[in-house]
């Protein structure tokens, strides 16, 4: 069983056993139990409410900037929500992680992206959306002199989810459009200068309190590489090897090909020295790769043991074996293969440099660029960092069972400004070759998308962000889904062992460990404020977008000549709520219904 299907398990055992508790009369009358939902009711508060609406003038003005903004985006979000509905109809995405129906709930543990590591900062965050969005209703309820019954909070059966301010309906009927409408913003109001708030510490003197760590952050050793058998695992910095500092993988690349011993001293975390007995192999593949060799993550990799007869233990011996040929007999564990060597092309962007040379986008082989030998995706990497923009260079491309020269005019690369392919590459010959066997985490890319120094880690990804603060918020939302958007992992926050690769100074150094604690508050409360806010402008009923669209309504049906306004108002509002509602279903379930 899934955990979903436990979840929806315990939310049904929950309900019976409410129901049989208020049956019996056993719960109190302040508490309320509808399916899993509970409320609890009280009456205590409302004299702070008073006193807090007390700048009247104040809290007018501050709802009607939060009225024209929540305006804006209930138009926003119904003209996406249907074109989203449209396309998902017209051409269904194949199901993914994203639009799992889990993914929607904002639980840690059961949606996928959002880790029970930190659970504490979520429920911190929600706690404070709830406050203060709940809190912003009863002030303006008091403000436009609307009686409040009781306040509360929500419970999905344990678990605070929600609060709430309950105004009397009688002093609801009295009070004008406008004052209802001021009322029903409040709460997205008050969540998005939380957002804003947060972000701005966040963005500014809190990130500039953290820096990379030296070193090659470790997300984690191959199964079965030398890396592993040393010991080496996620979490760990190498710092040095054989006494060479590293700080970028093209740093450990290198420090690895300049060895041609069989063993290396490698540092760790600037502390601890281990020794790796390296030996080759493969810990990668793609599908279709010319050795027709598969290895899956996670499982045991391929040893190559001998390259054209000559026996191989390192990257180095690899390239030396293979020479000037175009073609290698590569003995491995599972078996012999003669391949063409050179750095695989993955995917060929079209109207790209070498696709204009080309004219195909099917996976290829480049072994020449330049007049210099191509073995390695690495090869292929220092040959563009030695190019200009506009240059023509010769290009010796593999594919169909044949080799071509074409003449490419490269394009420029935008994150360095050298020369650009316009192409994906994955290793040699479509295989991951390691004789090491680390996979780098991008701590230095995450520093830079929160608009930090990330050093020489930036990466590609970072550099294509120009750091603007309406980009900045916009790579927030998506680093809790970045292995599907970013295509690098997911980004949970500064927690556990990722902690071990930033290191602390700046405004807040004198927090020590606890700017991590600092900054995931923030990136939290933000991103669930953020959330509850947007959600909660959709113009559907009973969320707030839904109430103001109904007082708009009003407005507008009360100036025409109709007979049964409320019958007109009702049919809007209904409708368009149903709009939404559809469009949220398709949202959730049209990819795995319609996709297959």
């Amino acid at each position: 069983m899934n955990t979903l299907l436990w979840v929806f398990a315990g939310l049904i055992a929950y309900s019976l056993l409410t129901a049989v508790l208020r049956t019996r009369g056993i719960l109190p009358e302040y508490v309320r139990v509808q399916g899993p939902l509970t409320t609890v009711h009280t009456r205590r508060g409302r004299e702070l409410l008073d006193k807090l609406a007390a700048p009247k003038r104040f809290w007018r003005a501050w709802s009607n900037i939060g009225l024209g903004v929540a305006l804006v985006i209930m138009v926003g979000t119904f003209v996406l929500l249907v074109f989203q509905a449209i396309l998902i109809v017209q051409r269904p995405p194949a199901p993914s992680a994203v639009n799992q129906p889990q993914n929607f709930l904002v639980i840690p543990g059961v949606n996928d992206f959002l880790p029970l590591s930190v659970a504490p900062e979520i429920l911190f965050g929600l706690l404070v959306g709830l406050v203060v969005h709940e809190g912003g209703h009863g002030i303006l309820s008091r403000v436009e002199d609307i009686e409040v019954e009781s306040m509360g909070i929500v419970l999905l059966t344990i678990l605070p989810v929600g609060a709430f301010v309950e105004p009397s309906e009688e002093s609801q009927r009295r009070c004008d459009r406008g004052g209802k409408s001021r009322m029903f913003a409040a709460g997205v109001t008050n969540n998005f200068v939380v957002t804003i708030l947060a972000f701005a510490l966040l963005f500014g003197p809190v990130i500039a309190s953290i820096s990379v760590a030296p070193g090659v952050a470790v997300a984690g050793a191959y199964s079965g590489s030398p890396a592993a058998a040393a010991g080496i695992s996620g979490g760990d910095r190498v710092t040095a090897i054989d006494g060479t500092p590293v700080n970028t993988t093209q740093d450990l690349d290198a420090a690895l090909l300049a060895s041609d011993d069989g063993t290396v001293d490698v540092e760790v975390d600037g502390e601890t020295t281990v020794s790796v007995s390296r030996k080759l192999i493969i810990a990668g593949s793609v599908a279709g790769n010319p050795a027709n060799l598969t290895v899956e993550q996670g499982s045991d990799p391929i040893t190559v043991n001998a390259v054209n007869g000559t026996p191989v233990t390192t990257q180095a011996d690899f390239v030396s074996a293979v020479g000037d040929s175009r073609f290698a007999r590569i003995d491995t564990s599972a078996g012999e293969r003669v391949i063409p060597v050179g750095a695989y092309i993955t995917n060929i962007a079209e109207d790209g440099p070498l696709y204009n040379a080309t004219e195909t986008t099917e996976p290829l082989i480049v072994t020449a660029f330049d007049g210099k030998r191509i073995v390695t995706s690495t090869d292929l990497q220092a040959a563009l960092d030695e190019t200009d923009p506009g240059q023509t260079v010769s290009v010796e491309v593999y594919q169909n069972g044949s080799f071509e020269t074409v003449d490419v005019t490269l394009g420029e690369n935008q994150q360095d400004g050298n020369g650009f392919l316009g192409v994906n590459i994955f290793g040699t010959s479509g295989l991951l070759l390691t004789d090491f066997g680390v996979r780098e985490y991008p701590a230095g890319t995450y520093l830079s998308l929160l608009g930090g120094d990330g050093g020489d880690g930036g990466s590609a990804i970072a550099n294509s962000f120009d750091g603007s603060p309406l980009q900045l918020v916009y790579v927030s939302l998506l680093l809790p889904l970045a292995s599907v958007v970013l295509g690098i992992p997911n980004f949970p926050g500064f927690t556990g062992q990722v902690i071990n690769f930033y290191q602390v100074g700046g405004p807040f150094g004198f927090l020590g460990g606890g700017v991590f604690l600092f900054a995931n508050l923030l990136f939290w409360t933000a991103w669930i404020n953020l959330q509850l806010g947007l959600f909660n402008c959709i113009p559907g009923y009973p969320l707030d977008g839904g109430r103001i669209l109904r007082t708009a309504a009003e407005a507008v049906v009360s100036r025409l000549p109709v007979d049964d306004s409320h019958t007109l108002v009702r049919t809007i509002t209904t409708s368009i709520g149903l709009v939404m509602l559809a469009s949220l279903l398709l949202m959730i379930f049209g990819p795995t219904v319609l996709g297959g």
